[in-house]
């Protein structure tokens, strides 16, 4: 019997299982009562739909919460017109957590060009009506009307976090104060925050101070003389360029080895963050990963109507935390740690074959990965020591740190041991890759590329090069297009010599602050003669807060020499930029034309 055969015949033999609302955090009053709850200790409120799931942060945090010992409910999408969604679990006994969800919700909301989302992956039916803007803010001033004097308002999520301190805001396209101060709440947990959320937790529950708690931010009368003074709110609106000053050392203190704590003078008061808690070990990963989730969604929204992101996360695997990448655009850095965190090998096949569990698993694993998927297995040992360089960067457009020495040797181990995983037919690596580090391992990168290539991808891989001029590619911290010419050679002698008919799609960026028209042209006479392809996967630059790209946007300077740079802020020009690069042009006796 064949290996394919042979799974489906144990596929057939499986005990499937059928949750109920039992096996999920109550959103209900009669849930409550059916564990015979009085009260919650804590609830925990969402921009999202209530999705079980190790990918949802609400869902992690009240998983967390639940082993130790605490009494957890979760209020989704909460009506904000009326008392009925808050006000229906009763008031928490310890704290509010409150999450504007898995996307920031002006980032859900509004395209690059500020036009309305109709659809939203995290709710009910996918019509996009029940995530308001300013999501964190709103939900706040929703609890404080209907619970005067209630407990404290605690902030996560990751519109929370990367809102922290003085932020850009492009929606209003003006400086916003830290998001403590707009929302009106009490203490602000950033990053994962998992060992933060521990010990606030249980600081909270007896009444202990809790200020001291790494990886939390709070509003202080008085300045904490010992952290790094920011500059003030006042000086980011009158004076740009310290904007810059602030978010150096904002971006240089995340890590928890390396990091000292900030203090933002804001008005007459102060922002105190304090130096972030400690990332979470191997079996710390693991740990959570084994948290009872349903990787469904709760029933009382079910409903309501299915929710688009559970097709991609449900079936999916997170290998690891952090993305040292830093791409000047991306946020992820900021929140997860630019240090990797990985789960064992054991605890990733063990959750692949729990999937058999499930009577709608095909054998098909969607994604196994992270931020970077190639990422997984291993990291600088001097920054694990130390903690991450203030002034210098893993990778940026010209180079890899000699310090950091790529290998894929585990990852490739891993991907192997899951294919023979009982029940897979098939685990897509479908996060993104970064193909720069793949021609830098010379000894692992083209076995590596040649099992993707084999076992996981199908029809098309995704890479990121972004652009291809190198001014822009400096702005954004992407590696040369000589790197993707490389990169492209080797994925198409691999698929010659594999005998498939694979293809590489391109994420491109239009309108990236220091990128004109002329530049666009550039990239699509490259796109045209040197990949020979139409892209069709462009987006228009969105400047999202926490990221040196919105800095740049801000400012309109390279935030390293303090030049002048151009930056397109005509909305019409913006769009002409992506047009540029996706029109189609046909092609003949392989020349553009």
């Amino acid at each position: 019997m064949s290996r394919r055969n042979k799974n489906k015949h144990q596929n057939n033999k499986r005990e499937t299982v059928t949750f109920t609302e039992k096996d999920f955090l109550p959103t209900t009053r009669a849930e409550m009562d059916a564990r015979g709850w009085d009260f919650c200790d804590v609830i925990l409120v969402s921009g999202d739909s209530y999705i079980d799931s190790p990918f949802i942060g609400i869902a992690m945090v009240g998983r967390m919460l639940e082993r130790m010992g605490y009494r957890v409910g979760v209020i989704a999408q909460p009506d904000v017109n009326s008392a009925d969604d808050i006000m229906r679990l009763g008031e928490p006994k310890i704290y509010w957590g409150i999450s504007g969800g898995s996307v920031d919700s002006m980032v859900s909301n509004y395209t690059a060009t500020k036009k309305f989302r109709n659809s939203d992956d995290y709710t009910p039916g996918g019509k996009n009506d029940r995530r308001p803007d300013r999501a964190v803010n709103v939900y706040c001033n929703l609890i404080r009307r209907y619970y005067k004097n209630t407990v404290p308002l605690v902030l996560g999520g990751i519109e929370a976090s990367l809102r922290r301190t003085s932020h850009y805001d492009y929606w209003t396209n003006k400086m916003r104060k830290p998001i403590l101060f707009d929302a009106k709440a009490d203490i602000l947990v950033y990053g994962m925050g998992e060992m933060a959320i521990e010990e606030l937790t249980r600081a909270l529950e007896k009444g202990e101070e809790y200020r001291d708690i790494r990886g939390i931010c709070y509003i202080s009368k008085e300045p904490k003389e010992e952290y790094i003074q920011l500059p003030s709110h006042q000086e980011c609106i009158d004076t740009p360029e310290r904007y810059i000053d602030l978010f150096d050392d904002f971006y240089d203190n995340n890590d928890p080895i390396s990091a000292r704590g900030l203090c933002q003078p804001v008005d007459t008061r102060y922002l105190i963050q304090n130096p972030p808690c400690d990332y979470l070990n191997e079996d710390e990963m693991d740990a959570n990963s084994n948290l009872p989730f349903t990787r469904e969604q709760h029933p009382y929204y079910e409903k309501m109507g299915k929710v688009k992101c559970l097709e991609t996360i449900k079936f999916s695997i997170m290998t690891h935390q952090g993305c040292w990448g830093e791409c000047n655009f991306c946020a992820i850095g900021v929140h997860q740690g630019r240090t990797i965190r990985t789960r064992s090998e054991e605890n990733i096949l063990a959750e692949a074959k729990s999937f058999n569990k499930y009577k709608d698993y095909k054998g098909i694993i969607s994604d196994v990965g992270g931020p970077t998927a190639n990422m997984y297995g291993y990291e600088c040992n001097k920054k694990l020591k130390l903690g991450t360089c203030a002034h210098q960067r893993c990778v940026d457009s010209r180079h890899l740190c000699g310090s950091m020495e790529v290998n894929h040797e585990r990852n490739i181990n891993l991907l192997r041991q899951i294919r023979d995983v009982e029940g897979v037919r098939k685990a897509f690596v479908a996060s993104g890759i970064r193909y720069d580090f793949i021609t830098a391992d010379k000894e692992h990168g083209y076995s590596y590329l040649k099992e993707l290539v084999k076992h996981h991808i199908s029809g098309q891989m995704k890479v990121a090069p972004e652009h291809t001029q190198q001014h822009v590619l400096d702005l954004m911290g992407k590696p040369a297009k000589s790197t993707l010419v490389d990169f492209k050679e080797m994925y198409d002698r691999l698929n010659r010599e594999e005998g498939k008919q694979q293809f590489l799609t391109y994420y491109l960026i239009a309108a990236h602050p220091g990128c004109n028209e002329k530049d666009m042209h550039e990239l699509k006479r490259f796109t045209s003669e040197e990949l020979q392809m139409n892209p069709e996967q462009a987006q228009i630059f969105t400047p999202t807060p926490s990221t040196y790209s919105a800095v740049m946007y801000y400012t309109e300077m390279d935030p390293v020499t303090r030049k002048k740079i151009f930056v397109e802020k005509d909305m019409r020009r913006k769009e002409k930029q992506k047009e540029i690069v996706i029109k189609k042009d046909k092609f003949v006796s392989g020349f553009a034309s």
